[in-house]
């Protein structure tokens, strides 16, 4: 048998520590130098087969020991350092699993304090949010991430600015488009500054959307985006270039704390810049009135996908011209919020978002379906929701596409002026002619701030409310309270 090295220094110092042996002595057990077993623990002499069978033979100590898995503890380390106030600090695993095997039991503690810090943290989110239903704040909401800070910054405040919006139609004005607008941007960007747009296969552009070569003069597009996507890319380079001043004004009265998230707010205010481009506030408006905010029929119109055209109605809040009060929430299939905004600010104190029993989760199941549902809070707040799939850019045949769910929403009194509005139940006409409520949906905030008893969708129990631990009694919901 050919000798076969393992390095395992970590498990031998575990294993001599454990019998309460000094190196001197195991070394005599195995008939080898105090010195050489201590460069063995350090992992500079390799284990022989011939070793391995004296330790067995000596010490009890079985093989398998020697080569134990150390997988489950460098998965929950990676989970850890994934973190995003930890990303970064390890260039690789190597050091995860020279932890996982020199020190299991400091490992494992580690991923504990990690794991118990998430549901801490979790938990502060969760009282932050019902603190804020209540109209107060807690002061230490405010230690977030940049991206954090960003997207409370936009989710509080309505999805309108109008300096943006005045620099678009005038930017329009000039361009005069017609039904080309992105031949009218090509155009533009070769004229004033010299630029050519080229549309690059995925095997050159592997990882990015837009790229801009200065060098070269170039705006590179990803052919993995839909033409309605590559409108929005060509659009948003062009606003950075013509509405810098615009943009900085808006991005200036966000009051951002850091460099990192104002680089992160002016990348999505040229989004909104691009919105306003593609579908220009006035022509948008009057349209979506005579549609009854039909999203498909405004789709068609203006040439851009059902995501931008549910966006800009989110947007409709010009003073003298505003429209339906629209919100909106786009989610993955893990439940991952990736945006949230309102025309008068997303409404976390009074709809919340986080309840699975929204349709905008089973949107998954009915990929491309829009499905239209009235729902009703816990205070009897209700309002009617539109939810719908969304396919992200094209992968190749090898590739899972990346699809994520959009949720539309508005205050139920408006479901008149609205298209959506005839796919709910009528109300039902009483003996005194008086119609009953339409039939809701009952959600909550998030399950962690819902106190609706007997909840099938329960996923966690509230922070309100102790556990009910009779063992006599079990209730419908996974997580019975009192």
């Amino acid at each position: 048998m050919a000798d076969q090295k393992i390095f395992a220094g970590p498990r031998i110092r575990r294993i001599r520590a454990g019998m309460g042996l000094t190196q001197t002595a195991m070394a005599e057990g195995l008939g080898i130098s105090p010195s050489y077993l201590n460069l063995i623990e350090r992992n500079q002499r390799p284990l022989t087969v011939q070793l391995i069978l004296k330790l067995a033979s000596v010490y009890k100590v079985e093989p398998e020991e020697l080569q134990a898995d150390a997988g489950p503890n460098v998965a929950a380390l990676r989970e850890a350092f994934a973190d995003p106030l930890l990303a970064g600090e390890l260039p690789s695993d190597t050091e995860l699993i020279e932890v996982a095997e020199a020190a299991p039991n400091a490992a494992a503690a580690m991923v504990k304090l990690y794991r118990a810090y998430r549901e801490q943290a979790e938990r502060l989110t969760d009282l932050t949010d019902l603190l804020a239903r209540e109209g107060r704040t807690s002061p230490a909401a405010g230690a977030r991430l940049p991206i954090d800070e960003v997207r409370e910054t936009f989710e509080k405040r309505p999805n309108h600015f109008p300096a943006i919006e005045e620099e678009c139609e005038a930017f329009v004005s000039l361009l005069k488009p017609g039904d080309d607008l992105p031949g009218a941007l090509k155009a533009w960007l070769t004229s004033e500054h010299g630029i050519t747009v080229r549309v690059l296969p995925a095997a050159t552009m592997p990882n990015w959307r837009r790229r801009f070569d200065r060098h070269s003069q170039r705006l590179f597009i990803s052919e993995r985006l839909s033409p309605f996507d590559q409108l929005r890319e060509v659009a948003m380079e062009a606003s950075l270039m013509r509405m810098s001043v615009a943009i900085g004004a808006e991005l200036k009265a966000l009051k951002l704390s850091s460099d990192e998230a104002r680089r992160l707010a002016r990348f999505e205010l040229a989004r909104y810049a691009a919105h306003a481009l593609m579908m220009p506030y006035r022509p948008f408006y009057e349209a979506a009135q005579r549609a009854h905010y039909d999203i498909d029929i405004l789709r068609s119109r203006f040439s851009v996908s059902f995501e931008q055209a549910a966006n800009r109605l989110t947007t409709l809040g010009r003073d003298g011209a505003a429209g339906v009060p629209f919100f909106m929430l786009e989610v993955d299939n893990a439940g991952n919020r990736f945006r949230r905004a309102g025309a008068a600010g997303y409404p976390l104190a009074r709809f919340g978002g986080g309840c699975p029993k929204l349709a905008v989760h089973a949107a998954f199941g009915q990929p491309g379906q829009v499905l239209v549902e009235a729902v009703e809070m816990p205070d009897g707040a209700e309002f009617l929701t539109v939810a719908r799939t969304l396919e992200g850019p094209q992968g190749a045949f090898n590739e899972r596409p990346r699809r994520t769910a959009i949720l539309l929403g508005c205050d139920i009194a408006h479901r008149d002026e609205i298209v959506y509005g005839s796919a709910l139940p009528r109300p039902m006409q009483g003996s005194a002619g008086k119609g009953s409520a339409v039939p809701a949906t009952a959600i909550g905030p998030a399950c962690r701030l819902c106190e609706r008893q007997g909840c099938l969708a329960r996923a966690e129990p509230p922070v309100t409310r102790p556990l009910g631990l009779d063992e006599m009694v079990t209730g419908l919901s996974a997580f019975d309270f009192q």
